[in-house]
Parts: structure tokens; C-alpha cells; sequence
């Protein structure tokens, strides 16, 4: 397989820059295994679940992950918290880094009052640091020093608005430097609607890194590596969709994110209880194990989102969808609108 092979037209005024209001007004693409698109509103979710069909959501939060500030020398630095390397908000994070001079091993950055020390220079622009803090003395000190950590597709300085919008509204554990995208249509009186419906739901994390959204390079996807990104299966989750596959029922992910923790706590034939770092890198030919289908985004071209959601539901399919949703002026990106992609009747 190519690159180029998951390529589309996409207009730079499709870039969705702000989100809609209310959240949950964005447009939905449903397509179908054996029928053409269709086009709904995301308010029309509830309609195409069934009763005891179970969504899993990843609850992780954004955090304030985009630091600017001074090495010793005075010169600017900037770094973006990626990964926590002790689960949660503990003070060792892998790191990308930029500055005008090489940043090394050993040298402090001073992030208005927020100090970091790098350890160790792992190339690429990754780095791993110490904090100088954990825990919610990390988090308040972060509030202060960070910045939320916008795409850069998102051509414009984060505001007050995104620090809410930027999160899902069932957001729990701070770690991700990047929101899980999928999660941002849902309300509390969207999430009402589904339990009434009887749907059910359940909630992994995986705290999102850029690594999900570092490129591809050269033209053969082969020899990509997926940075490793932390997740936390609980055992109430994994009871939860063993409890959906015994009845027959859908495991429906909220988000490629979800797609990645299911997949990858898949063992033994079931999804397991458990913590864990995956570099799982889902593409064509991937035989899907936990998910009977899909709420996504619209993903960049070329990028390994789009190859797992082609490995979900077909490259021809789902190009030909995404085809659809530019000449029907979608939204795409993070604050763009939303696919519903089943596998199987429900």
C-alpha cells in the first residue's frame, strides 16, 4: 500500500477553525455497509442504535499541554507535553521540543514559574523531562503556564472558549495533549436521549499524543511507527463489552482513539482489564477483533487516522464518503462533523 492511496481533494475552507454551537449541531455522514451515504445530524444518533447496543468513549482530558518559555540562556523555547511517563499528572513527560539552538540534555526550562529539566535527547524533536511538580500542584501550575494545544490546522490562537471546547463534556482524566475528537458532539442532553433509548456506555482512556497525528513518511506505509500512547481499560469497561458481544449487541467506538484501546487490550478473545502503551498501527488489511462500528471525524489526507478508518470500512467505501462530504461542504478536522460508520446490522 501507498500513501497516495489515501489521498483526497480537500479545500482549505472545509478546515473547520471554530466549533458549532451547540455542540451536538454538527452535521453526521451516516454510511452504510450496502448503501449510499446518507446525510443526518449528529441529533439523529440515537435513531441508528439499537437498545443494549454500548458506546465506549475515551474520557480522558486536555490538558493546558503547550508550554512556552526561556532556556538558561534567555533564548525561547517551546515544548508540548506528550505522553506521561508515570501515569496521570506525574513529573516525567516524553516531549516535543523546538528552540533557535539545540535544547540538551540537562538544561532547565523555566515556563513561568513551571520548571522542567531534560533528561534525555531521544532525536526527532522528541525529548523526555522532569517536572518540578506533580499531581494538582502540576495541574494548577499548568492552568497558569500552558496553553491549550490547538492542531495547526487550527490557524489561530486558542481562546477562552476552546479551554471548554476543546473537552469532551465527559472528560475525567487529565493526560492527553490532543482531544479526542469524536467526543466533541455530545451533550448531557444527547447523552439522556441514548440512555433512554436504552443504549449503553462505557468509557476507556488513552491519553492522546501527536504521535497519532505525526506524518507518514515516503510513499510505503509499511515501515511507519506509531508513537506509543498510555491507556487504562477498567474492569467495568472490559465487563461491559464482553456483556455487548455475549448478547449479539454493537460495540460502537466514540473515536479512533477508542478503536486504538479496544484493539489493542484485545487478548485471548476478549477485551482485558488492564493499563497499558500501545503502538498499535491499524491499516488495511488489520482484521478487527473489538468494534462493530464507528463515530468519527473527518480525518487528514494521507494520515494513519484515515488508513484506520479505511481498515474499518473499506478504502472504496470510505473515500467515496469522503468524497461525498466535500462536495456536500462538510466540516473536516477536529472541530469539523462527523461519519457514522457500522460494520454490521445491528
Amino acid at each position: 500500500m501507498k500513501l497516495s492511496d489515501f489521498d483526497y481533494p480537500l479545500p482549505e475552507e472545509l478546515i473547520a477553525q471554530a466549533p458549532v454551537t451547540p455542540r451536538d449541531a454538527s452535521r453526521l455522514l451516516v454510511v452504510p455497509p450496502d448503501a449510499p451515504p446518507r446525510h443526518a445530524a449528529f441529533t439523529d444518533l440515537p435513531g441508528l442504535l439499537d437498545a443494549g447496543d454500548l458506546l465506549v468513549f475515551n474520557d480522558t482530558r486536555v490538558i493546558p499541554a503547550r508550554l512556552v518559555g526561556r532556556k538558561p540562556s534567555g533564548g525561547r523555547v517551546e515544548i508540548l507535553l506528550c505522553e506521561p511517563l508515570e501515569g496521570g499528572l506525574g513529573r516525567r513527560w516524553r516531549a516535543m521540543g523546538q528552540a533557535s539552538k539545540p535544547i540538551r540534555e540537562g538544561t532547565i526550562l523555566e515556563f513561568d514559574g513551571l520548571a522542567a529539566r531534560v533528561d534525555q535527547v531521544e532525536g526527532e524533536g522528541f525529548y523526555v523531562v522532569t517536572l518540578d511538580r506533580e499531581g494538582r500542584d502540576l495541574e494548577a501550575a499548568l492552568g497558569r503556564a500552558g496553553r491549550i494545544p490547538l492542531p495547526p490546522y487550527v490557524r489561530r490562537a486558542p481562546s477562552a472558549e476552546d479551554a471548554e471546547r476543546y473537552q469532551t463534556v465527559y472528560a475525567r482524566a487529565p493526560g492527553s495533549a490532543a482531544a479526542p475528537t469524536a467526543g466533541l458532539h455530545f451533550t448531557p442532553a444527547l447523552l439522556e436521549r441514548l440512555a433512554a433509548r436504552g443504549v449503553l456506555r462505557t468509557a476507556v482512556t488513552l491519553h492522546v499524543g501527536p504521535g497519532t497525528f505525526l506524518p507518514v513518511r515516503g510513499d510505503s506505509i509499511e515501515g511507519h511507527r506509531m508513537h506509543g500512547e498510555r491507556y487504562v481499560v477498567p474492569a467495568a469497561a472490559a465487563a461491559a463489552v464482553a456483556d455487548a458481544r455475549g448478547r449479539g449487541a454493537r460495540v460502537v467506538a466514540v473515536g479512533t482513539t477508542s478503536v486504538r484501546t479496544l484493539e489493542s487490550a484485545w487478548r485471548d478473545g476478549a477485551v482485558q482489564a488492564g493499563e497499558g502503551r500501545t503502538e498499535l498501527f491499524i491499516r488495511p488489511g488489520y482484521r478487527y477483533r473489538a468494534v462493530d462500528a464507528l463515530v468519527t471525524n473527518f480525518h487528514l489526507p494521507r494520515s494513519t487516522l484515515l488508513m484506520l478508518v479505511c481498515a474499518f470500512g473499506g478504502t472504496d467505501r470510505v473515500l467515496a464518503a469522503y468524497r461525498e462530504a466535500v462536495a456536500d461542504r462538510y466540516r473536516f478536522f477536529s472541530y469539523g462533523d462527523a461519519m457514522f460508520l457500522p460494520q454490521r446490522a445491528g
